[in-house]
């Protein structure tokens, strides 16, 4: 018989994130690899400094309308699973499904490759010279090496991963205090020769300037990370739209004097020409020349450690789908000694590899990035449809209906206007995307009425356990 004094404690994840902690988050979540690789993209588009730099503050402007709205709907739902969650409340499973199967065919292991190519890229500028031109098979097989080394130290030990988090952190911060820092110098020593006719060659190409878009949108994705963690952050109706308020401007800022810094030294022709944009910066400025090898150095650290948060991000989104039912169960499966999601794992890193057979990192932007908008746009869309559908459910923050329509507007530009100019990735895309429709019906509706089917997913899944000493994650209670 228990005792009468002992008092039992509920278990429950408990609110302990001020609005410090959620700022330092949101702002972590963002920056990473993609200001090294993405302003390439922006000025090869735009054509022009002034125009490329309006671009970087109007993708800033997108992601805090985004993430205003996110914080709707993270409060009006909370729990676990962000979009997924967002769309399976309001429009049910087959659209919630479509989520999961474009973010995991495409968003989240198209993303794992840019971050491993430019790891692979600033990890061969810290030892050759720029002018040594690096075979791009040579940088693929890096980048490969790369995913599978994460995969399996993801797999193996995942407590020894969190930790060095804090080393990686500190070379993304330091990368960019000494860019922004060695910029500022060069502006006061009189290099503003880059700022002189600055919406020169701007182009007029609407397709043109959405694809410009996409690269600066890439770089500042991680923007709706609050939204996973609602119901851990305390007064969450006054501190989710009062981080986003301080971390949007704070992030927006740190990417256009990023930027600005590039332009002080590097013109147009110089960034694309570059493929390490850091690199090249750093051999021209005299107050990097004698320590220029910490520039790739630290941006190759950042790049690692964005890499290995993706890895193990991604593969849980594709857990967590496959234990609700909405992908074979063998992805599914958790190590027996380790405790590691071990079959998403592999799957999540086996078609991140397939991806680096891609060698043009903006073409895996734009595939990310199309894929991106599009969601965003329909989560949005359910967050208007829940409004009109559901007027009674409660809603601690209730933006202002121009939020919505403003962020709408934008993502249709982006999702409507590349096709022009880059009709393979996004037709490509689209593909894929309405892919979900017949291996929805096909798979999971009429799964039960497939004997063969239902047989060759079991056999699958057991002989999976047998090969990885793995098991399906056991109920509570």
């Amino acid at each position: 018989m228990p005792s009468p004094h002992v008092v039992k404690h509920v278990i429950k994840l408990r609110k302990q994130i001020g609005l410090l902690e959620a700022t330092s988050i949101t702002v972590g979540s963002i920056i990473g690899s993609g200001i090294f690789i993405s302003p390439k993209g922006v000025i090869d588009n735009a054509g022009s400094v002034g125009l490329s730099l309006l671009l970087w503050i109007l993708c800033g402007l997108q992601a805090g309308l985004g993430a205003i709205c996110y914080a709707e709907l993270g409060t009006s739902l909370p729990g676990s699973g962000g979009d997924y969650h967002y769309l399976n409340k309001a429009f049910g499973n087959l659209p919630a499904f479509t989520f999961l199967w474009v973010s995991n065919i495409i968003l989240l292991p198209a993303s794992n490759a840019v971050m491993s190519l430019t790891f692979a890229h600033y990890t061969f500028a810290s030892f050759f010279n720029e002018d040594c031109k690096i075979p791009q098979f040579g940088v693929q097989l890096l980048a490969c090496c790369a995913v599978l080394f994460l995969t399996w130290f993801n797999v193996t030990n995942v407590k020894a991963m969190t930790k060095m988090q804090n080393v990686f952190m500190i070379g993304k911060i330091a990368a960019l205090i000494v860019i922004i820092f060695a910029g500022v110098y060069s502006i006061a020593q009189g290099h503003t020769k880059g700022f002189e006719n600055i919406w020169k060659n701007t182009t007029t190409e609407p397709g043109k300037i959405a694809v410009g878009f996409y690269s600066g949108t890439f770089a500042y994705s991680g923007w709706n990370a609050l939204c996973y963690i609602t119901e851990e952050l305390k007064s969450p109706n006054k501190n989710l739209p009062r981080a986003i308020y301080i971390s949007m401007p704070i992030v927006t800022l740190i990417y256009v004097l990023t930027n600005v810094a590039y332009f002080s030294v590097l013109s147009p022709h110089d960034i694309h020409a570059s493929d390490a944009i850091a690199v090249t910066f750093g051999n021209k400025v005299q107050l990097l020349r004698q320590i220029k090898w910490m520039i790739p150095l630290f941006v190759a650290m950042s790049s690692f450690g964005c890499l290995s948060v993706h890895i193990m991000s991604a593969s849980r989104i594709l857990f967590a789908g496959a234990r609700n039912g909405h992908f074979p169960g063998m992805l599914s499966l958790i190590q027996m000694n380790q405790l590691s999601p071990v079959s998403s794992l592999i799957f999540m890193g086996g078609l991140s590899v397939v991806y680096l057979s891609i060698p043009d990192v903006f073409v895996l932007i734009t595939f990310a990035t199309f894929i991106f908008s599009l969601v965003s746009l329909v989560v949005v869309i359910a967050m208007l449809y829940l409004r009109w559908k559901q007027p009674e459910l409660p809603r601690p923050i209730k933006v202002h209906i121009l939020y919505p329509l403003g962020f709408m507007v934008i993502c249709i530009f982006l999702t409507v206007f590349p096709i022009f100019v880059r009709p393979y990735e996004v037709l490509i895309g689209l593909a894929i995307t309405f892919s979900s429709i017949p291996v929805y019906l096909m798979f999971f509706v009429r799964e039960q009425n497939n004997k063969w089917l239902v047989n060759n997913t079991y056999n699958a899944t057991v002989a999976a356990q047998k090969l990885l000493l793995a098991v399906p994650e056991e109920a509570e209670g």
